[in-house]
């Protein structure tokens, strides 16, 4: 701790991202990156975007990003006015527990659930309370139908893989009038049911999504968040009194050109579905309990072998995946789905270990 910090600086908790090793002849499964690259169109607009202007990166971009909003809201049925962008779906979510959750009341979430929760209530001083998932790591909506400040959980859930149908979802918008419900999309196009759909019916809605996994954009950084025009503007204000250019001229032609080829996001994301059957199907023949996933990871435990020891064996083989400490999921390790031969080089390397 240094003397020149602010005050504050020494209590936070900073997030820990998923670990992005420089190992050779490595198969990352850790980080849940889509296995699959950009579609071509993204390729082709950045290229155009460096091409069109020799001189163009010398100039700001466009500050309210308005090509890559209207291409988000015409694929939602939405007017511009309802969407705000970032610099990936974590700088928009800081703008949100910034903007739209910081109440006398605690905000409510998951007590296993994306890590980065708490570290933006901390930055910001967002009181919040846990809510405990079920014995079978299932959001109960009945749990979140009580005075809150505000409510926000991913659906999926990360890290379980576990999806809340939008039913369930409704009723808790409308258990909640007085409070924004923020519901964390990330991995929604792989097998969810988005809330997009709900937008128009409840005010206290915000969906917020990325382009980091279906898209296949993880190194561009792009994220937004759709909603009433009424949160939206909390978002740009609070943008706007941080950082005026949060995404620069090539990730705004590369988030309009994703967003726009929609055959390409349906062809990857339904192998990357059918990956994942295939591999739950597998690690449940080597004698897995694999969570329900609706994303593009699995959650899985070894009822006869120590998670953090599968994770080490893993690794020595070259093969990284994702162990979590929370005292609830300390037996489970999070897996991403990768390609087909990815996904036969860690079932082979499973066998390998467990056979031992």
């Amino acid at each position: 701790m240094s003397k020149f910090w602010s005050a504050g600086v020494a209590d936070l908790t900073p997030y820990v991202p998923g670990e992005q090793p420089q190992m050779q002849r490595l198969i990352k499964l850790n980080t849940n990156e889509n296995p699959y690259g950009p579609s071509p169109r993204v390729l082709a607009a950045i290229r155009d975007a460096l091409g069109a202007d020799a001189d163009a990166l010398k100039l700001y971009p466009d500050p309210d990003a308005r090509r890559f909003k209207q291409a988000i809201a015409t694929r939602f049925g939405l007017e511009v006015a309802n969407v705000h962008v970032g610099n990936g779906s974590d700088e928009v979510l800081a703008n949100v527990f910034q903007g739209l959750l910081k109440h006398d009341k605690p905000i409510l979430y998951p007590d296993i659930t994306y890590s980065f929760y708490p570290v933006y209530c901390g930055l910001y001083g967002v009181a919040f309370e846990n809510v405990p998932l079920t014995d079978t790591f299932e959001i109960d909506v009945n749990d979140y139908l009580k005075p809150n400040g505000g409510i926000i959980f991913p659906n999926p859930n990360a890290p379980t893989g576990r999806a809340l149908a939008s039913g369930k979802i409704e009723r808790l918008l409308a258990g909640n009038p007085d409070s924004v419900v923020v519901i964390d999309e990330a991995y929604i196009d792989f097998g969810g049911e988005t809330a997009a759909t709900l937008i128009a019916k409840y005010p206290n809605l915000l969906v917020v999504q990325t382009l980091s996994k279906s898209r296949s954009l993880a190194g561009l950084r792009l994220g937004f968040a759709i909603g009433h025009p009424d949160l939206i503007e909390a978002l740009e204000r609070v943008k706007n009194s941080f950082n005026s250019y949060p995404l620069d001229r090539l990730a705004q032609a590369a988030g309009v050109a994703a967003i726009e080829d929609e055959a390409y996001f349906n062809e990857t994301r339904q192998a990357v579905i059918e990956s994942r059957e295939a591999l739950t199907s597998r690690l449940t023949a080597l004698g897995f309990d694999v969570l329900p996933s609706k994303a593009n990871f699995v959650f899985v435990r070894h009822p006869a072998h120590d998670a953090a020891q599968l994770a080490a064996a893993l690794r020595e083989r070259s093969i990284i995946v994702r162990h979590f400490k929370h005292a609830r999921i300390a037996q489970f390790l999070r897996i991403t789905v990768g390609t087909e031969s990815e996904c036969q080089a860690l079932t082979d390397a499973l066998k390998e270990v467990l056979g031992a």
